[in-house]
């Protein structure tokens, strides 16, 4: 079973592929994301990876969490569960 983490204070210029292969020292990615702006098309700063196994992503949140990468220090935890939004634009 594959494990999210959640990556924050990324620096606007990382791309997925740059996230993915930090990452990869790790272990396997399964995938890696870079959340965007709708509006801007620019990074929030922040993004998610999927590991392969737990034990993987637990190396990689002990290893990453406070490293420098693109000139930021990382912020990686355990990704929570999406919460259930509200429609409160309308």
């Amino acid at each position: 079973m594959s494990t999210k983490i959640y990556v924050g204070n990324l620096g606007y210029n990382v791309e997925s592929e740059a996230l993915a292969e930090k990452f990869a020292q790790f272990g396997t990615v399964q995938s890696a994301k870079i959340i965007m702006d709708r509006d801007t098309n620019r990074s929030k700063g922040f993004g998610f990876v999927e590991m392969s196994t737990s034990s993987e992503a637990s190396s990689a949140i002990t290893g990453l969490n406070g490293a420098e990468f693109g000139g930021r220090k990382l912020n990686v935890t355990e990704a929570k569960p999406m919460a259930p939004r509200t429609n409160s634009r309308y």
